[in-house]
């Protein structure tokens, strides 16, 4: 979609579980285009490539000419190893690919106790699982997915940030790769990490030329999803909490201090001078997709009475194991007794999800993060009404819909900030 186009522009990318999105916006933050390419296999980095180049395309070449800067949101946690080329030589493993936690017995003797790599889900321990399928590593880039998109626009092998790298165990404090790196088991190229949005590089001549962008324009250091949506929600002050209402259940809260409990799934990124703590339940969307189709939620939402609780002591996930705020791989979904009224179904599913996520922002609260006063609200489930009315209750503070929604708008804006 098109708007009025003005000068100095911004370009955000956003690869999501669904899609990849593009937004340009203009220094005043007000959107000129945006666009939004689905996958069919999010798992796929040849279709990353093909969804970015046809999103590049696809801008208005008026458009294209004012964009300086490139900002780039990816799913955290997602990870692949390239050769020198940067060619992928392994399969993508996922940002909720729990596969690498058989091994997290034999990571555990080089990890300092309870970090926050000791997780079926961690880039360290996806990296683990690459070595233990006999790749020798010794030549081999180990990438998130916002790296490896970077790593398209710019031709700089092994660059990422301090958001998509916090989970591979790179120290924010310190901002260096802890010493215990050295004792590894193997051998691989570790990305050089940059602040989220500081840039990092023009973009790749020949890239510039296809596209007909700037070759002064700037690829600046990604940033994860669900940061770019806290970015884009308005959220400012301490106190504030962020939830993103996507396939899963993100929470946000900014903090004067740095907190990480990898017992309950707390960890903290570095923003500026202050703290993002939080965490992400397996719980949300997807498990509402599983159950209903989008036409379901809407009518069967709009039946529902928020005012008469509806409780069933569930635990939604669509399979065992969950992150936070209950740190359990073995945690085991609770979807019964399902009534018959499936409207009944659906808020008991609501409600549940609405108690995770109080418990969350309980917990951050418990562990020294500032009590919450508010939460902005982004993602897909944001737009349920009768989802926000029950989210209100049991939350009991001001439940807003973020400012902005959209996490391409948040990676765009940081570049423009330039970190």
């Amino acid at each position: 979609m098109l708007a009025q186009s003005p000068t100095g522009t911004s370009l955000g990318l956003d690869l999501g579980t669904s899609a990849l999105k593009g937004m340009v916006v203009d220094c005043q933050g007000r959107v000129c285009y945006h666009h939004r390419i689905p996958w069919r296999d999010p798992a796929a980095p040849e279709q990353w490539q093909t969804a970015l180049w046809e999103l590049l395309a696809q801008i208005p070449p008026a458009i294209r000419r004012t964009i300086e800067h490139i900002g780039i949101a990816g799913t955290s946690g997602t990870v692949l190893l390239t050769d020198a080329a940067g060619q992928p030589v392994a399969p993508v493993l996922m940002y909720n690919d729990p596969r690498g936690g058989y091994f997290l017995p034999e990571l555990q003797p080089y990890v300092p106790p309870n970090h926050l790599v000791l997780s079926a889900t961690s880039s360290l321990v996806k990296l683990f699982w690459y070595h233990r399928q006999g790749i020798n590593l010794r030549d081999k880039y180990l990438l998130h997915q916002a790296d490896w998109v970077g790593f398209l626009l710019h031709g700089q092998l092994g660059v990422s940030d301090e958001h998509n790298s916090l989970k591979l165990g790179y120290d924010p404090g310190g901002r260096n790769y802890p010493d215990w790196f050295q004792e590894l088991p193997f051998s691989v190229h570790y990305p050089q990490v940059f602040r989220p949005g500081i840039a990092v590089s023009p973009i790749h001549p020949q890239i510039a030329q296809r596209f007909h962008l700037p070759p002064t324009c700037q690829i600046h250091a990604g940033t994860t999803d669900s940061i770019a949506a806290w970015i884009a929600s308005g959220a400012h002050a301490l106190g504030d909490g962020v939830t993103s209402l996507g396939s899963t259940l993100v929470l946000k809260l900014l903090s004067h201090r740095r907190i990480d409990d990898p017992k309950t799934g707390v960890y903290s990124h570095r923003l500026g001078d202050f703290w993002l703590v939080g965490g992400a339940s397996n719980t949300g969307g997807a498990v509402l997709r599983h159950f209903f189709s989008e036409a379901e939620l809407a009518h069967l939402s709009a039946q529902i009475d928020p005012a008469i609780p509806r409780d069933c002591d569930y635990y939604p996930l669509l399979q065992p194991g969950e992150r936070f705020p209950i740190s359990d791989p073995d945690l085991l979904p609770r979807l019964t007794p399902r009534p018959d009224n499936p409207v009944h179904f659906l808020q008991g599913l609501l409600t549940a999800m609405a108690r995770i996520e109080a418990q969350g922002y309980q917990l951050l609260a418990d562990l020294g993060a500032p009590a919450l006063q508010r939460v902005l609200t982004s993602g897909g489930g944001s737009g349920n009404r009768a989802w926000q009315s029950i989210r209100q209750q049991i939350l009991a503070v001001p439940v807003l819909l973020a400012a902005r929604q959209e996490a391409a708008w948040g990676a765009a804006r940081l570049a423009q900030s330039g970190g």
